[in-house]
């Protein structure tokens, strides 16, 4: 966040997500980066800074988790509405109640049709790389939209690894300053912000806010290509690990995904043909993508870190059905829940999946919903 030189910073401590804006004002306050770090009251008051901050035409970054996104969610969906470029990092944290600290996207996957743009991160690298990547992104006059970058709270938030960090000269070529065309404030030229708006104007804005939606799909595929040459890592709205000969298929999201990938090369070793789809944007939902990489496979299976309530399956689960039912393809598949309210998500949990997987092929119907850590652990 701090090499993208934020103008204006706005955040409310919150676990896991605290670290970030305390790093980001110890950068301001020794001099290693140029931005204005606003103390507020909370997290309703974060949202509402940047927005206005955004709306005089600043380039803006803030931080939350949880408790205060659902505390910041009436601004939260007006940023959006209001088509301001927020880049905001979400530490992600299981909701309560019961009372919990704990990793889990629940908390982002919750507002995800509040407009944002939303990509989920494997580790600490990408946090770094998809941050840049989101403005470049969130400030497209052909996208301008707010922008969630997710990761899994304490698996990546509170451990260390090692990052590739590019040079300030090259992050500032990649990423060129912003310069909004679409708000001005200028007392010389008054515009109207949020006006009342009727039944047909409302539908042209939503639609032209859905439009903006799929160009930053597009968009992220065309920039992936770019920061690939320039940075040399790369990551797409999905990544496919070893499913061009794949017979069955295992999908993850976040942090679990570096285990799956780990028990998907011994599957292979002991000679069963599965491969990887790992999901980063969530929205817009990359339907076309998926349907293509799962069509044809003789089984598949989702493993959710959270839950779709009313559904009795995870959330991801449901939009990979969606995606499939729209291009028209069954798949025989598997919907897995596992590792709510921070619970590890091992080898053995991957494993069993693997193997209910390919004990679907053939099946002409969906299998009930495995919680894995309950099964794995014989409860």
């Amino acid at each position: 966040a701090a090499l993208c030189r934020p103008d204006i910073i706005a955040a409310y401590p919150i676990t896991p997500q605290t670290p970030i804006v305390e790093y980001l004002a110890d950068f301001v306050t020794g001099g290693k980066l140029d931005s204005s770090v606003s103390e507020v009251e909370s997290e309703l008051s974060a949202m509402s800074v940047v927005t206005g901050a955004s709306l005089a035409g600043s380039r803006v970054f803030t931080a939350s988790a949880s408790q205060g996104l659902s505390l910041m969610y009436e601004p939260y969906f007006r940023a959006s509405t209001l088509r301001l470029p927020v880049v905001m990092a979400v530490a992600n944290r299981e909701m309560i109640s019961p009372q919990t600290l704990w990793g889990g996207p629940q908390d982002s996957l919750t507002v995800r049709d509040a407009g944002w743009l939303q990509i989920y991160v494997e580790d600490n690298q990408e946090i770094l790389d998809t941050m840049i990547m989101a403005y470049r992104i969130a400030e497209d006059k052909n996208v301008l939209l707010p922008i969630n970058v997710c990761f899994d709270g304490f698996y990546l938030s509170h451990m260390s690894e090692r990052v590739e960090i590019p040079t300030q000269e090259q992050v500032d070529e990649f990423l060129p300053k912003y310069v909004p065309e679409h708000i001005i404030l200028d007392p010389q030229r008054p515009m109207a912000v949020d006006p009342l708006t009727n039944g047909n104007l409302l539908t042209e804005y939503r639609l032209k806010h859905m439009m903006g939606q799929q160009n930053a799909l597009k968009l992220l595929e065309e920039l992936d290509k770019v920061y690939g040459e320039k940075f040399g890592r790369s990551g797409g709205a999905v990544e496919e690990y070893r499913c061009d000969d794949a017979d069955y298929v295992i999908v993850t999201m976040g942090s679990m995904t570096g285990v799956a990938k780990d028990r998907v090369d011994k599957a292979r070793a002991d000679g069963k043909k599965v491969g990887l789809l790992k999901m980063r944007m969530v929205r817009p939902f990359p339907c076309d993508r998926v349907a293509k990489v799962l069509s044809g496979k003789r089984a598949f299976g989702v493993v959710d870190r959270n839950v779709s309530f009313g559904w009795n399956t995870g959330i991801i689960y449901e939009e990979i059905c969606a995606s499939m039912n729209r291009a028209a393809s069954f798949v025989p598949n598997v919907p897995f829940i596992a590792g709510l309210g921070g619970e590890d998500i091992t080898a053995t949990h991957i494993d069993y999946a693997i193997d209910k997987i390919i004990a679907q092929d053939g099946k002409t119907g969906k299998h009930d919903t495995v919680w894995l850590n309950r099964e794995v652990m014989g409860l």
